[in-house]
């Protein structure tokens, strides 16, 4: 899917989720953390769902293989935290092949080689224990949760120091439009806060206590 949405986004997280706190729309991905700061990404989802291992045991999945430069990896193992799904042979692939991040519901291991990359990698923590033989793919490229938000095929995924925000297919251009507009009332409130005012006139005059407030 490409959109106008698909220009650079430079609102932060904290922002975006303001704006979709004002449309009444779920997106912040709770507990999904980056594994170092100073990181950021934006793309497109490409999800993959995992399930507990059946018998015969399935796999972990080759999908990576179908991700496109710029695509975000996102896999809902359920939140588990003892059986990764993501290591350092995926981290290097994925670097290479110029994949934004990959974002997980669960955890992932081998992170020296993220760390030495540079890779965006965003998940419940880290564990050394393989996913291999006790989790396995179910599909690739359907709905999953992911902090308790659903995640679909070609949603847009923004990340930052504060985690990750989704946003829905159907309100891209709201959602931007809006966060644009907290941004600049942010903006005015901390220029008058430095000129001198006090907090209080200077977020009454941007209406600092309503920014996020769903609208009727």
């Amino acid at each position: 899917m490409t959109t106008a949405a698909d220009r650079v986004i430079t609102s932060s997280t904290a922002t975006l989720s303001d704006a979709l706190d004002r449309l009444g729309r779920d997106g912040s991905l709770l507990g999904i953390l980056p594994l170092t700061n100073g990181q950021r990404f934006q793309g497109r989802a490409y999800t993959v769902k995992y399930v507990p291992a059946g018998h015969p045991v399935g796999t972990v999945g080759d999908y990576l293989d179908q991700v496109e430069p710029g695509q975000v990896v996102v896999l809902d193992n359920d939140g588990r935290m003892d059986a990764t799904v993501w290591g350092d042979i995926l981290t290097a692939m994925a670097h290479t092949k110029g994949v934004a991040a990959t974002v997980i519901d669960g955890v992932n291991r081998d992170v020296a080689k993220a760390l030495e990359l540079g890779y965006p990698v965003y998940s419940r923590g880290r564990h050394m224990r393989t996913g291999k033989d006790r989790v396995e793919v179910l599909a690739e490229q359907v709905p999953v949760a992911i902090g308790g938000v659903q995640v679909r095929p070609g949603d847009l995924l923004i990340g930052d120091d504060d985690g990750v925000v989704r946003i829905p297919q159907d309100i891209e251009e709201e959602v931007f439009r809006l966060a644009a507009e907290i941004d600049e009332r942010e903006d005015a409130i901390l220029a008058a806060v430095l000129a001198g005012a006090t907090i209080t006139e200077a977020r009454a005059a941007q209406g600092y206590h309503t920014l996020q407030r769903r609208e009727k």
